[in-house]
């Protein structure tokens, strides 16, 4: 049986200077957390002390070693050696083999074999999400959760298998019929971020699959662990139904192996997750090839709560939303504007509810609040709250880093900027809530909406015609709007993304499926004559 770890460490993935493990010394070999009796559990998981990060039927990998380590404690986890970049042509050109072979099968068929992936992820969810934990530093609730969410799209994906299709149109020709066909775009490109290194891929790939798509997975380097076991996972169920593992692909990499796919033609469609800045540096590599790209970048979220909100609901809200997962999702709440009624009163409460944030290993099922991803988003943080003291903030709770080991910061509030300052506008991954007044519905929601990005926002009214302003052409800017309820904790079944410089993608759920085939307009003569559209006469 599995054991959540005593032990948690998160890592900053690190290239390896050893170049094999038979040149390892005995006393490195010995610190890999992997190789403790504590962390056995891995090695349910398919893990070793060196793994190959490389799949396409048959596992592999001639690139660099990176290790691994634990954000709870900066301790060494495992090794992967990535790919090369003869390992990713040989990956591309074995997915694109595969994808001839799972193309042909007939789509509810395709959704029985997602289903079987959903079954093999619900076998190892405590185990997986150990690691998602251990490796990323999320609390262990979230792990499991994470987990739990692509076995639901999965189950969502099955029930889809059998209802994707176009509409049959009505021709003003007699006789003609048209039909719209929509059909899988081929290879799908998928790259992940830390955040979610196992619910981001899982929105892609199980949509895609049904979809008829092969998939070519290249996830964070410093989850690459996660990479490896949920692959494993997946080439299991392909085995079993005698089909091409290059269906669901493997690369581990970095930004070599990225640059790679967005310049590929032979990726037809590329889902990046990750920064603002790197997705539009992909979005460019992508568009100079006429490619097609999925983006789902950052996000600047703001709560707005009026002077009638229900503070019952307004400070656990904040709280959640703000300091869920130590301020590293993409729906985390940056900026909560206040009705000048309800501020202070607010800013105290959220105070003393910080105060009462379970701080410990992630692992540790009561802790609420775990580390930062890695050192430097700990330096991050620290710029972040001293560029607000500059800009006239006033850091009414937190903003230092904690006495303990790993990557952990306190959770912080800062009052008292402009609602445009530099910083504000600025987003930091990190656990920093910045508070303002607001006197008015027209201000607030400008103000909401004048960052770049537009993924998330969420009102606490009980107005109705307030909501629906927030709700219109008018309000808020956000592919996700929400009222009385956290920026963070999408339901699988909308989909998921924003606007502007968030990318505009969607993922995951409504007819994000869309993003994942290409649509054809066909129009089929039965009759015996032929009469052309808007009655032209050619003859």
């Amino acid at each position: 049986m599995w054991r959540v770890p005593g032990l948690l460490c998160v890592r900053v993935a690190r290239k390896s200077k050893f170049s094999g493990s038979w040149n390892r010394p005995a006393a490195f070999m010995s610190t890999l957390l992997i190789n403790q009796p504590q962390y056995a559990w891995l090695k349910e998981l398919g893990l070793r002390e060196e793994n190959d990060g490389v799949y396409n039927g048959s596992w592999g990998g001639r690139g660099e070693v990176i290790t691994t380590y634990c954000p709870a404690n900066n301790e060494p986890i495992a090794r992967v050696r990535q790919a090369s970049m003869a390992d990713y042509e040989e990956t591309v050109e074995k997915a694109r083999e595969a994808w001839s072979i799972w193309a042909d099968i007939p789509a509810p068929k395709r959704g029985e074999v997602v289903r079987q992936i959903g079954d093999a992820l619900r076998e190892k969810i405590q185990v997986l999400g150990s690691l998602v934990s251990l490796e990323m530093g999320k609390i262990l609730v979230e792990g499991v959760g994470e987990v739990q969410e692509y076995v639901d799209v999965c189950d969502y994906a099955v029930g889809l298998s059998r209802m994707i299709g176009g509409p049959i149109l009505p021709s003003e020709r007699p006789g003609h019929a048209l039909i719209e066909q929509w059909n899988p775009v081929g290879l799908v490109g998928i790259i992940t971020a830390f955040n979610f290194p196992v619910a981001v891929y899982g929105w892609n790939n199980a949509i895609a699959m049904i979809c008829g798509n092969a998939c070519l997975w290249k996830g964070a380097p410093t989850t690459s662990l996660i990479s490896v076991a949920v692959t494993k996972i997946i080439a299991k169920v392909l085995e079993d139904n005698k089909l091409p593992g290059a269906i669901c692909s493997l690369t581990c990499g970095g930004a070599d192996i990225g640059t790679a796919m967005a310049k590929d033609e032979r990726v037809d469609l590329l889902s990046f997750t990750g920064s603002t800045q790197v997705g539009k540096q992909v979005a460019l590599m992508v568009q100079e090839r006429f490619g097609r790209s999925l983006l789902e970048l950052g996000g600047n979220n703001a709560i707005i709560a009026f002077e009638d909100a229900d503070l019952s609901l307004v400070v656990p809200s904040a709280l959640f939303a703000a300091v869920g997962t130590a301020g590293q999702r993409c729906t985390t709440a940056r900026r909560l504007f206040l009705h000048e009624s309800i501020h202070d009163e607010v800013v105290n409460r959220l105070k003393k509810a910080y105060a009462q944030i379970r701080v410990g290993n992630p692992w540790d099922s009561n802790v609420l609040y775990g580390p930062l991803h890695t050192k430097q988003a700990v330096s991050m943080f620290l710029g972040a709250v001293e560029e607000a003291k500059k800009e006239g903030g006033t850091v009414v709770y937190g903003g230092k880093v904690m006495d303990r080991p790993g990557n952990y910061v306190e959770p912080t509030i800062v009052t008292g900027l402009d609602h445009d300052a530099s910083i504000v506008h600025t987003e930091t991954f990190a656990p920093i809530l910045y508070v303002f007044k607001f006197k008015n519905e027209d201000e607030v929601f400008a103000w909401n909406n004048e960052v770049k990005q537009g993924l998330s926002s969420s009102i606490f009214t009980k107005d109705m015609g307030r909501i629906f302003r927030w709700l219109g052409p008018k309000g808020s800017d956000c592919g996700i709007v929400n009222v009385n309820i956290p920026t963070s904790g999408a339901e699988i079944g909308g989909a998921f993304g924003g606007e502007k410089h968030t990318g505009g993608g969607r993922e995951s759920g409504s007819d994000a499926w869309k993003q994942y085939m290409r649509r054809s307009t066909c129009t089929i003569n039965y009759s015996k004559d032929l009469p052309l559209a808007q009655g032209i006469k050619f003859q």
